[in-house]
């Protein structure tokens, strides 16, 4: 018997606790880690992991076979989007808590210029209550925080309102804050913008990262790419600004956000004092290839794989940097639906784009005619919004025009169901995921009063492109990976949200939550 597992045996056997786990240099585990990392992969399906699985060799590989696995995890608020997604990472708490119900309530604020770079301010102004970032800074306002994203909802809202050092891409190609922040960009931000990596692209070629027959997805559909450009290879422009402001919707993004991210470690000594530091890295490739080209592509075949690769690139690079004292959560914002043409022909017979303005015209009409203002009903995917109070003192009653509404829609083929708001309470107490999603998601003073559900696979007629505006598994199923000595690893199957992860590793790093939360422990977690 080797000396270790005879150790561990005597142990037991005497009833003495077993040694202390250890990290993978064999360094003895400190009680917290000194650098929270948090990535966020905006788009990044559940199932990704299990169909490329035997060709991850990277980070998502490592995390997949080394981490604490959660296979059943889910944003669980209906019409998941990148906005509220990142909104409930780190608060612990669905949008309807968090005010960020729609990617129209988005962190452009006029009041908050940027400091460098073309654009529209930023802020978390619309933000409502706390996260993860603000609970370690209560505990110690010496905790350094960086979030670092290539859109700006990316990095703000997954640290909420807090005052942190929080970083996003813009034209011409560099990386930014607003005045929410700071007044100026630091050295080591001008020193990278200085460097014009996302220049260095210009003319550069996406080809296949493997030889052709590691994929199985055709490279000739013609759905895709809204039937321009398809096929590989596909290259960037040889200008150089235009290269930069197109960079967003190649792979290469995500290469430049990790560089910046890891500057800023280095910058900012995250992880190399008595405090517990946060990282937060938000990447947006996976979102803008899988809207063009749709999940069943070989492009977000091959995005999966270069994500693989720089993760694994990234976690050397932070373990050469911080050794032994960082802690790694890997979730996702939201998934996404195959495009419905693709799926009339195999799965989902019937599938198809649904459009229901015709029925807010006729309750327009309806409205015009008793002198109501048009612009007080509004349907947002799904979501059927009235002002009431447009119809005072008018001899049309606000109910009849939502009782016409919804028979309409009821009748539309690709409709599943029409809930009004009032019933969805009820709804969720008799175990209705659908009706428990759409409540998760509205917040009390929005004036919504129907929710409009497709059937599965079905999207809504909006721009030819894949689609996540659903409450259904496809677009809620996220993977939840949590990766360090202090986590068990192993497989969970149990059913989980992604407001889970914020107290679970607000427990391991010994800070409490500043209000109520949504979220709960995932005690299987940790060791």
């Amino acid at each position: 018997m080797k000396l270790a597992a005879f150790l561990l045996a005597s142990a037991l056997a005497f009833g003495c606790s077993a040694p202390a786990p250890r990290t993978a240099s064999g360094l003895p585990v400190a009680r917290r880690p000194a650098l929270t990392v948090v990535i966020v992969v905006d788009q990044l399906r559940a199932d990704y992991l299990e169909r490329f699985g035997a060709q991850l060799t990277g980070g998502l590989g490592r995390l997949a076979r080394e981490g604490t696995v959660y296979a059943n995890a889910h944003q669980d608020h209906a019409i998941p989007e990148t906005a509220p997604g990142h909104a409930s990472v780190l608060s612990g708490r669905f949008p309807r808590s968090t005010g960020i119900f729609s990617n129209a309530i988005n962190a452009e604020d006029p009041g908050a210029p940027l400091v460098a770079g073309t654009g529209y301010g930023s802020s978390p102004r619309r933000f409502r209550g706390s996260t993860l970032a603000d609970w370690i800074l209560a505990r110690d306002p010496r905790s350094r925080i960086l979030s670092v994203s290539r859109k700006d909802v990316g990095a703000i809202f997954t640290v909420g309102r807090a005052r942190a050092e929080v970083y996003w891409y813009v034209e011409p190609g560099w990386f930014t804050t607003s005045t929410y922040y700071r007044d100026s960009l630091p050295d080591w931000v001008r020193r990278f913008n200085g460097r014009r990596m996302p220049y260095q692209y210009a003319g550069k070629a996406w080809t296949p990262l493997l030889p052709d027959t590691a994929y199985a997805e055709p490279d000739s559909v013609e759905i895709e790419s809204a039937g321009y450009f398809f096929t590989f290879p596909h290259v960037i422009p040889r200008d150089t600004l235009e290269a930069a402001r197109l960079l967003i919707g190649w792979p290469w993004m995500d290469d430049v956000t990790v560089a910046f991210a890891l500057d800023g470690v280095d910058a900012l000594a995250l992880g190399s004092g008595a405090t517990t530091d946060l990282l937060v890295v938000a990447l947006s490739t996976t979102d803008a290839i899988g809207h063009r080209f749709g999940p069943d592509s070989k492009e977000i075949h091959d995005q999966v794989l270069r994500l693989d690769r720089l993760l694994g690139r990234f976690m050397d690079s932070l373990e050469i940097l911080r050794p032994g004292g960082i802690a790694i959560a890997l979730t996702s914002d939201h998934g996404v639906a195959s495009f419905p043409e693709l799926s009339a022909q195999g799965f989902a017979p019937g599938a198809r784009r649904v459009d229901l303005e015709h029925l807010v015209g006729a309750a327009r009409s309806q409205m015009r005619e008793h002198g109501v203002d048009t612009l007080s009903v509004e349907l947002d995917r799904g979501i059927f919004f009235m002002d009431r109070r447009a119809f005072a003192g008018r001899s049309l009653d606000p109910d009849d025009v939502l009782r016409r509404f919804a028979a309409g829609a009821r009748e539309m083929p690709g409709v599943l169901r029409v809930d009004a708001l009032d019933d969805l309470e009820r709804l969720e107490r008799r175990g209705d995921p659908i009706a428990r999603r759409w409540r998760n998601l509205i917040p009390p003073y929005a004036p919504a009063e129907l929710v409009i559900t497709l059937e599965p696979h079905n999207v809504w007629l909006t721009l030819p492109n894949a689609r996540h505006d659903s409450p259904h598994d496809y677009d809620t199923h996220v993977p939840l990976i949590l990766y360090g000595p202090w986590f068990a690893p192993g497989r969970r199957d149990e059913f989980v949200r992604v407001v889970d992860l914020a107290p679970t590793l607000a427990r391991l790093l010994g800070v409490r939550a500043s209000e109520p939360i949504d979220g709960r422990v995932l005690p299987r977690a940790l060791h």
